[in-house]
């Protein structure tokens, strides 16, 4: 399975889109799968500027209204996880994962799905410990806080994915695992980016949960964005033990390092996003106990049995099948022809 994988979409759907093309018709692949690392930019019109959180002379459409609205359809299906420039009201409708676009896969604020025989799993958001043991406290309208907490990153998505026992194949997340500059070339990358040498030598670049799911998953595949630069690592787990291969990716721009292609052994095709059992059984488990104020989890308030939980979806995915729901618009599109006007703050 050839997989591509892109750094920050930051709203640039339709270059990274045509840009596999290209790659496809002048290599003479067949790309599979796209995987985006964050600050997707999921705009439906022009609401959705005001929950996005960058400078107002950065506020633009962009191109994914044109897959929302269905003028265009992804040529390649695609999933990707949040950010922190995101349209995070509509991400937050999604906050369990689901369809942004036809063909396009929001993997939720943590998530777990399948593609073929592939698992992968993805964490949004970045680290802020000041917020990582609140709940999900915001809502839209968003002010200046809250426009920035609501993607920070929460202890509760972490609590749930550090569930996970069954092997997860690719892992992504917005911001680098804290530590993973220790397995690759950190003096080639501070000689790019100077200012992050103080952050190594702090040791504080990076995501402190991103780091724990991966020294308890241990997949073999972890990208990542963000720092928008490209940067490889290995990850070896102990002596003899499995090995993480660490690729972050640039932003779609020309002449960067946001995109690359590589190939993944799996079961043969056709491929399609398809929900898994273990996730949904995790996220029975610890739904009633979601935190939707400031106040995080009582995680010894759960009842409900693994076990049982995982019962429960079994009979239902036998009952419906593992295939995702349909996609279904949430709001109006965009109409270019008629652009609203918003005052930003």
């Amino acid at each position: 399975m050839k997989i591509a994988v892109e750094g920050c979409m930051h709203g640039d759907l339709e270059k990274v889109y045509q840009t596999l093309q290209d790659i496809q018709t002048t290599h003479h692949i067949k790309i599979d799968l796209l995987l985006c690392c964050g600050d997707f930019q999921a705009l439906r019109n022009e609401y959705d500027l005001d929950s996005l959180n960058v400078p107002p002379k950065y506020r633009q459409m962009k191109s994914f209204w044109k897959y929302y609205s269905g003028h265009l359809l992804a040529p390649i299906p695609t999933i990707f996880i949040g950010g922190n420039h995101e349209a995070s009201n509509y991400l937050w409708e999604l906050y369990y994962g689901g369809w942004a676009a036809p063909n396009i896969y929001f993997l939720g604020y943590a998530g777990v799905v399948k593609f073929g025989s592939l698992r992968i799993a993805g964490l949004s958001g970045i680290y802020k410990p000041h917020h990582y043991h609140s709940g999900h406290y915001e809502r839209p309208p968003y002010n200046h806080s809250t426009i920035r907490s609501v993607y920070h990153v929460r202890e509760f998505d972490v609590h749930k994915l550090m569930q996970l026992h069954h092997p997860i194949d690719i892992f992504l997340s917005h911001d680098w695992p804290l530590g993973i500059t220790d397995y690759g070339d950190w003096k080639k990358l501070v000689r790019q980016k100077d200012h992050f040498e103080k952050e190594i030598q702090e040791k504080t670049l990076g995501n402190k949960p991103a780091a724990q799911l991966l020294q308890k998953l241990r997949p073999p595949y972890w990208f990542s964005a963000h720092l928008h630069c490209k940067f490889t690592a290995l990850v070896q787990h102990g002596e003899g033990g499995p090995v993480t291969k660490f690729l972050a990716l640039d932003k779609c721009l020309p002449r960067r390092k946001f995109l690359q292609v590589i190939e993944v052994e799996s079961d043969p095709g056709p491929y399609e996003i398809q929900y898994d059992e273990e996730w949904l059984a995790i996220t029975r488990k610890f739904n009633s106990m979601l935190p939707l104020t400031s106040k995080n989890a009582n995680f010894g308030d759960v009842k409900l049995d693994i076990q049982e939980c995982r019962q429960w979806v079994q009979s239902k995915l036998q009952a419906r099948g593992s295939k995702l729901f349909d996609f279904a618009p949430s709001a109006p599109a965009y109409d270019p022809s008629h652009p609203i006007q918003k005052t930003v703050f």
